[in-house]
């Protein structure tokens, strides 16, 4: 015998991924921050507004500021003039009432002085010494933006749950808001194990390779809203598996990579059960079959496949919903385009597969060649999920290609 057992509790990629989405709950912890870090954060209140925007009556374009009533009239022919009674330039206050037959020059954003109702924009007038000739007629609130135009006092702009893009943390501003209360990031620790992996820079012994998955495991957790702690790499021991997952109960998700198949030396489902219950152990998916799910004393615990393609290709399929539902982030739409198999391809039995394929001039590529194989990865444009009941996609067939990113 060689030692290995059958998979335990194998189950659908959909009701794998049905079983962590129902286990997991967004992170109700609050931060306040600054600002200035806001972008890409999700609101954790409402935000009303203490105050209009703009604050005031203000010119929209450049020009001058007058009473509409003086300009009725005004043509090419028969041009309205006006005394120029000062100017004004941004950040300043022109305070004195402006009367019959008065303009102010005026910068684009600068408040309206008392008295005027609209701004003559400064193609259609001539201002010559103290005296400004208007060709064109205004009426009242002209090239004005009026006070509370954009946002009113006491009006909601913003809601807990909202992602913080660019636009909105501009809204923040506008308002005056130097902090925001945000919901905290979800903690998640990464944990590479294996007694033939090694440390990125370190000098590889004969039978070891470089630690691949905690780096891409990583970096598709940070892109979708985690704090990431990646782990030194854990041998192959129930002691030192133990003590990885003791260290870090703290942490809102925990993500093995290795140690989650069914091999003589693959411990983690025994050792997540010490601490609490395996959910599922093992997916009807090629690649990344050999992927568990359990609870450790209530807290999610992930075993990845040690083959660099399934453990990322299977992130992209529990880990990007999984922490996004954390981070309170909306479900990542998937980006899809039509496209041509470029070439007739034969799938396995039993199983969903896992198809990266390389886009070009509308046709797909596969570019998948083995599970221990990243460049599987890093050549694909994106890739497509097969059914279980397709045996074989042929030449030229279309397909529903998901784009990675």
């Amino acid at each position: 015998m060689d030692g290995r057992l059958p998979f335990r509790l194998l189950v659908s990629r959909e009701e794998a991924l049905r079983i962590v989405l129902d286990s997991i709950k967004p992170i109700e912890r609050t931060e306040l921050i600054p600002l200035d870090s806001a972008s890409s954060r999700v609101l954790a209140e409402d935000v009303t507004a203490s105050e209009d925007v703009p604050p005031f009556d203000r010119a929209a374009m450049d020009g001058y500021a007058v009473r509409a009533e003086d300009t009725y009239g005004a043509s090419d022919l028969n041009p309205k003039r006006l005394r120029l009674v000062g100017a004004l330039h941004a950040g300043e206050l022109f305070n004195a009432q402006i009367r019959e037959s008065e303009c102010v020059r005026i910068a684009t954003g600068c408040p309206l002085p008392p008295g005027a109702d609209a701004v003559v924009m400064v193609e259609f007038a001539e201002e010559e010494g103290d005296t400004v000739s208007v060709y064109r007629a205004v009426h009242p609130g002209a090239n004005v933006s009026q006070k509370g135009e954009d946002i009113r006092k006491g009006e909601t702009v913003l809601r807990r749950g909202d992602f913080l893009t660019p636009a909105k943390v501009g809204v923040l501003a506008a308002l005056g808001r130097d902090k925001i209360l945000v919901y905290q990031k979800p903690r998640v620790a990464v944990i590479p194990t294996g007694t033939e992996v090694c440390e990125v820079g370190s000098k590889l012994r004969e039978g070891q390779i470089y630690d691949v998955n905690s780096y891409t495991l990583s970096s598709i957790l940070l892109e979708n809203g985690a704090v990431v702690t990646r782990a030194p790499i854990i041998p192959d021991s129930l002691k030192e598996l133990k003590s990885g997952i003791e260290r870090f109960l703290d942490h809102d998700l925990i993500v093995f990579s290795g140690g989650s198949s069914v091999g003589e030396k693959d411990l983690l489902a025994k050792v997540i059960e010490g601490f609490g219950k395996v959910l599922f152990h093992g997916v009807q998916i090629k690649p990344g079959k050999p992927t568990l799910f359990g609870l450790a004393r209530g807290k999610p615990v992930f075993g990845m496949p040690g083959y660099p393609t399934s453990c990322l290709s299977n992130a992209y399929i529990f880990l990007v919903p999984v922490v996004r539902k954390m981070a309170n982030l909306p479900p990542k739409k998937p980006r899809t385009v039509k496209a041509r198999m470029a070439k007739r391809v034969a799938l396995a039995s039993g199983r969903e597969q896992f198809l990266t394929v390389r886009l070009a001039d509308g046709w797909a590529y596969p570019v998948f060649k083995k599970s221990g194989a990243i460049t599987s990865m890093a050549e694909a444009d994106g890739y497509v999920i097969l059914p279980v009941n397709l045996d074989v996609i042929e030449k030229g067939e279309e397909i529903a290609v998901t784009l990675f990113g």
